[in-house]
């Protein structure tokens, strides 16, 4: 029975097909806009590890002034770590991994022949870094845990950066000078854009990752600073790098991998029991505030999704929903244009329900139809807003938005056709027949 009305549906659009290419046209554009601005949320704000949903959490302690509660409308730990919490809070052996790790900027020194030297974003990062963050890589891997304890002078690059250094090529074991140190590099990720940049969610959370990573645990070494955001209420007792490292600038992000719920209890007991210890030293004078983030609770904190593409994305269905009440009307005209070949119909012993399921399955023939035409637009709507967004990642369809827009489609088919669909039912046969 469905395929005999689709088939019915069919000779219907061929027979007018202006009005079919009217009432295509109007659902395709409403799938268009609601299936790009939707997209987008979605692109925006799902999970960039759902794997690790539950796992993993950013660590946050209360260290601030203690005659000051830090800055914000609601009471909030600085949302960053002290170099002195971080370096003690990394003794424990209760997280499968951890990481602690911030953003600078180094100078390269390449071959003369190849390039000059330029200043390259850097993050300084601890060796479980990738597979937290489940970094791809084009050629070898991350450097493994001796190096951060030897601090073995070695390095990954980013694509972008091995193609400028090294042509593309296979670049594992080479050398390059950063700043006045020769590295090794390990290590060349593939394409690797997260979105929002997950590893760190304090500024700027959909630029592109850094170009090189280089072990942490060389920042005392070679003095790195940090080129993010930085949060100080102390004045460092001394001068120098040192008393900067020692001092109450909070500037590095802290991330622990707890595989269960008893590993999160007996790491927050581990805080707890830290803070305590840092009262009596003289430290942590504010109420107890330890916080284990998941990555979307601290999404949902900190605002990362803007709320322009939360409010775009309802706006579109909202004029998804526009289009279908105005092709009430036209359905309307059309299915009433034959309402005396329906009255034959009901007249040779068709029910109402026969009549009513058939103008029905033409509306959901039609609405698919414009959902295909829809999401072919989407796809250029999404590509040109990409270049005209570079610094966000690339915009595309996945199969949940392609799903959720043939679901969309059918829905927008069945808002606007239940009406006309009705009435078309309920016209009694009888003056139709003495027409014939």
């Amino acid at each position: 029975m469905l395929t005999y009305n689709a088939r019915i549906a069919l000779k219907s659009m061929r027979r007018n097909p202006w009005m079919s290419t009217l009432i295509i046209g109007v659902i395709a554009l409403g799938i268009t806009i609601s299936t790009s601005f939707i997209a987008i949320y979605h692109l925006l704000s799902r999970h960039p590890l759902p794997s690790k949903r539950d796992t993993l959490h950013y660590v946050r302690m209360d260290s601030w002034d203690p005659l000051h509660p830090y800055p914000g409308d609601k009471p909030t730990p600085p949302p960053q770590m002290t170099y002195q919490d971080v370096r003690r809070l990394m003794q424990s052996d209760i997280p499968v991994r951890q990481t602690v790790g911030y953003e600078s900027r180094l100078y390269v020194y390449p071959d003369p022949k190849v390039s000059r030297p330029f200043r390259a974003s850097t993050r300084m990062a601890m060796s479980d870094f990738f597979e937290i963050f489940e970094v791809p890589f084009q050629y070898g891997g991350p450097w493994g845990r001796e190096a951060d304890e030897k601090l073995e002078q070695v390095v990954v690059l980013d694509q972008a950066t091995n193609d400028r250094l090294f042509g593309g090529r296979d670049s594992v074991g080479e050398s390059i000078r950063i700043e006045d140190r020769e590295f090794r590099v390990v290590g060349v990720m593939a394409r690797w854009r997260p979105a929002p940049r997950v590893f760190d969610l304090t500024h700027d959370v959909f630029q592109p990752p850094e170009n090189i990573f280089i072990p942490f645990n060389l920042l005392e070494a070679m003095e790195v600073f940090s080129q993010g955001n930085m949060d100080s209420w102390g004045t460092p007792s001394g001068d120098g790098y040192r008393a900067f490292l020692n001092g109450e600038a909070a500037w590095l992000q802290f991330w622990v991998e707890l595989a269960t719920p008893e590993k999160k209890q007996a790491y927050a007991d581990y805080l707890h029991a830290y803070t305590l210890e840092q009262k009596k030293a003289g430290r942590f004078q504010r109420p107890i505030d330890n916080r284990l983030s998941t990555v979307s609770e601290l999404s949902d904190e900190w605002g990362i999704v803007p709320p322009q593409a939360r409010a775009l994305a309802w706006i579109s269905f909202l004029f998804l929903a526009v289009c279908s009440l105005n092709l009430m009307g036209l359905l309307l005209a059309k299915f009433l244009a034959r309402a005396s070949e329906v009255g034959v119909r009901r007249a040779l012993g068709a029910n109402r329900l026969a009549v009513f399921l058939q103008h029905i399955v033409e509306c959901e023939v039609v609405g698919l139809a414009g959902g295909v035409v829809g999401l072919l637009l989407s796809v250029l709507v999404l590509a040109l807003f990409s270049r005209a967004f570079p610094n966000l990642p690339a915009f595309k369809l996945d199969t949940t938005m392609v799903a959720a827009s043939v679901v969309l489609s059918l829905i927008a088919g069945l808002i606007a056709g239940l009406y006309p669909a009705w009435r078309i039912c309920r016209i009694p046969p009888a003056a139709h027949l003495k027409l014939q």
